[in-house]
């Protein structure tokens, strides 16, 4: 069995790995790691909860660490030497959150300039020297124009979620940002599904990264257990309560297909007495970040989301996923059932089947689900 430990991290890395209780590394970090610690860049293709995130954040600060302790720190304002692009601000709070651990003991500095904050924000974030920017495409570009960012001295530029970042139009952006680059920085590119567009964006930008796909791309782990219960008449509600009934050590997330479906669900349970919080665009963004850190901190045991939750969020206490309204596509079914099971640990996916979501279920049978 593979660890941590082999890899030849610096001490401040190997210290937090093993403070934070991370031994064995997913089969994404075995096979990453090593190529991006050497200066490969990478296209990673992986499973929904498979450690992304770590798989590109180990290399990233242990570069920049390296290039300080050998006499070239960061000293100009708005010149990042490490970019990480992600798709949404809750996305890029999330990695955020992720990478300030394992800068607590290399004293490396994040900044952030995300879409949904203020722009004012964003500026007084790139206002003074830093190592590694983590933002949308869109505010980058906006930094950029206004001559507050530059990326001169860029030496890894990363994609997270870029399925999700074409899906958001961000495309004409990425391919500016690529190009106001310098052209020997190393690149990473991760995605749960490598769709057309994520393939074309390979084609053109990544062609001399090495591809790696994990054997569970684009199927269900193994630790997941998923339940078909057929709805009769329309009548759906009454077989969520039955599962509410049942006693969950963590949270539940029950996903609808339209804002106008989310909420009515969640009036409907607050009608009937149950607590619930709601997860969707078009709302108060406070809101929807104070819904989601409740959510996390185990003070809401139960949220209604469209997509917008299906997509990198990693919420460890998230057991049981309802499909209340089933997707249509299979990539949109994947990512939702990945809210569970991540990164090991088991979790349960409950899926309300009518006789138009046969189709779906039996393409799910070919991605590896099992039904109890």
């Amino acid at each position: 069995m593979s660890s941590f430990s082999r890899f030849d991290l610096i001490p401040t890395l190997q210290s937090t790995l093993e403070k934070q209780g991370f031994v064995t590394p997913t089969e994404i970090q075995e096979r990453a790691l090593p190529s991006l610690l050497k200066g490969t860049s990478v296209v990673g293709v992986a499973e929904t909860g498979s450690g992304k995130t770590l798989a590109y954040a180990l290399p990233v600060l242990q570069k920049m660490k390296q290039l300080e302790e050998a006499g070239d720190p960061v000293s100009e304002a708005g010149q990042p030497r490490v970019v990480i692009l992600v798709p949404s601000s809750d996305l890029g709070e999330q990695v955020a959150k992720a990478l300030k651990v394992f800068t607590h003991e290399t004293r490396l500095r994040v900044r952030s300039a995300l879409g949904g904050v203020s722009l004012g924000v964003a500026r007084r974030n790139v206002g003074s020297p830093f190592e590694v920017l983590l933002a949308t495409p869109g505010r980058l570009e906006q930094l950029m124009q206004q001559r507050l960012v530059n990326l001169s001295d860029l030496r890894f530029l990363v994609l997270d979620e870029a399925d999700q970042i074409l899906d958001a139009g961000f495309l004409p952006s990425v391919k500016r940002i690529l190009k106001a680059s310098p052209r020997d920085r190393q690149l990473a590119l991760f995605t749960a599904t490598a769709s057309e567009g994520v393939q074309i964006l390979i084609q053109e930008m990544f062609s001399d990264a090495e591809v790696i796909e994990t054997s569970g791309h684009h199927r269900l782990v193994s630790t997941l257990t998923t339940v078909n219960l057929t709805v009769l008449n329309g009548k759906r509600f009454p077989l969520l309560e039955k599962l509410l009934a049942e006693p969950v050590e963590g949270g539940t997330l029950v996903f609808a297909n339209t804002r106008e479906q989310c909420d009515k669900l969640a009036e409907e349970l607050a009608e009937n007495g149950y607590e619930c919080a709601i997860y969707r665009g078009d709302m108060d963004k406070q809101e929807r970040r104070q819904n989601l850190k409740d959510f996390r901190a185990g003070t809401k045991k139960l949220v209604i989301s469209t997509d917008l939750a299906s997509r990198g969020l990693d919420v460890e206490i998230i057991d049981r996923v309802i499909n209340y309204h089933l997707p249509k596509e299979v990539k949109n079914y994947l990512h939702r059932a990945g809210r569970t099971a991540r990164a090991g640990r088991k979790g349960t996916v409950i899926n309300f089947v009518t006789e138009r979501d046969i189709n779906l279920m039996r393409r799910l049978e070919s991605k590896g689900a099992t039904y109890a």
